[in-house]
């Protein structure tokens, strides 16, 4: 993420009760059991795969959307769909809330993150994300051309595409505005043609009587702690994810055309699944 969000200070944690710590061995020693034996069986399939298929990868993805939907039981977050994901090759663009959104969105059909370099060397999740196909980008305006052939690669294999064009993640209580440079590799001669991009909007539901940010990761906040407070949670609420109707990329004149109208969807899509759209 470039540029980290802040806002208002975290909901503080509540103290670990006995039923808390009964939980997270509970579910988190599935959810490990899951997470991690599906990654070393995708890896072991994609030693298969890779020489038959190349870039494309025709089975693995089915283990990744399995691992995800099911990661969301464990913990007991409901997921709500409204819309389909559009089919074979295709970006999308998404609001970005918490490091559930990567469960949430790869819960329906396979999907390739895009995200910045730096993510490839952080510990553990560098890993994984490198694992299951991430794409890597830098800002820089020189690999602009380079990365739109790589954009362009990845799609001619059939992978669908999801950036969050915000940038960071938020307390999700709001849709941060949208980053155009983003977008400017949709418009690359070679893809522009051919390419659609399907906004989605993504909005936490918190159980009842619970703070409204208790899904949202933003600022400093520490990913095991979070982890650990979504496993030891009672009870749940749900995720509703609204898949748009694709926009083709040639009806839009620049990047900062496609953006805006991306950004509309999104924002409509999320004030109606009762997103709260406080102020930035």
């Amino acid at each position: 993420m470039s540029a980290t969000w802040y806002g208002s200070p975290p909901p503080p944690v509540p103290p670990l009760s006995p039923l808390g710590g009964l939980l997270i061995v509970l579910r988190g020693v599935p959810l490990a059991l899951l997470v991690f034996g599906g990654l070393a069986l995708l890896l072991l399939v994609r030693l298969v795969e890779r020489p038959f298929y190349g870039m494309a990868r025709p089975i693995t993805p089915l283990i990744t959307v399995f691992v995800c939907r099911n990661a969301l039981r464990i913990m007991g977050l409901g997921l709500r769909v409204t819309g389909a994901p559009q089919s074979g090759q295709g970006a999308a663009v998404a609001n970005h809330s918490s490091w559930l959104d990567i469960f949430v969105l790869n819960a329906s059909k396979r999907i390739y993150f895009v995200s910045k370099s730096e993510v490839a060397a952080w510990p553990g999740i560098g890993w994984l994300a490198r694992a299951t196909g991430t794409v890597f980008i830098t800002r820089a305006r020189a690999q602009a051309s380079a990365q739109a052939e790589l954009f362009r690669a990845r799609l001619r294999a059939g992978h669908r595409l999801l950036f969050f064009p915000e940038g960071t993640s938020s307390d999700g209580q709001r849709v941060l505005p949208f980053k155009t440079s983003l977008f400017a590799a949709f418009l690359a001669p070679e893809l522009r043609e051919s390419l659609n991009v399907q906004p989605v909007s993504v909005v936490y539901a918190a159980p009842a009587g619970a703070d409204p940010r208790v899904y949202g990761w933003w600022g400093d906040m520490d990913f095991g702690s979070h982890l650990l407070a979504m496993l030891a949670r009672p009870r749940h609420g749900e995720v509703r994810v609204t898949y748009h109707p694709p926009l083709k990329v040639a009806d839009f004149a620049d990047r900062k055309a496609l953006a805006a109208a991306c950004e509309a969807q999104v924002r409509a899509g999320f004030e109606r699944s009762g997103g709260a759209e406080t102020p930035q």
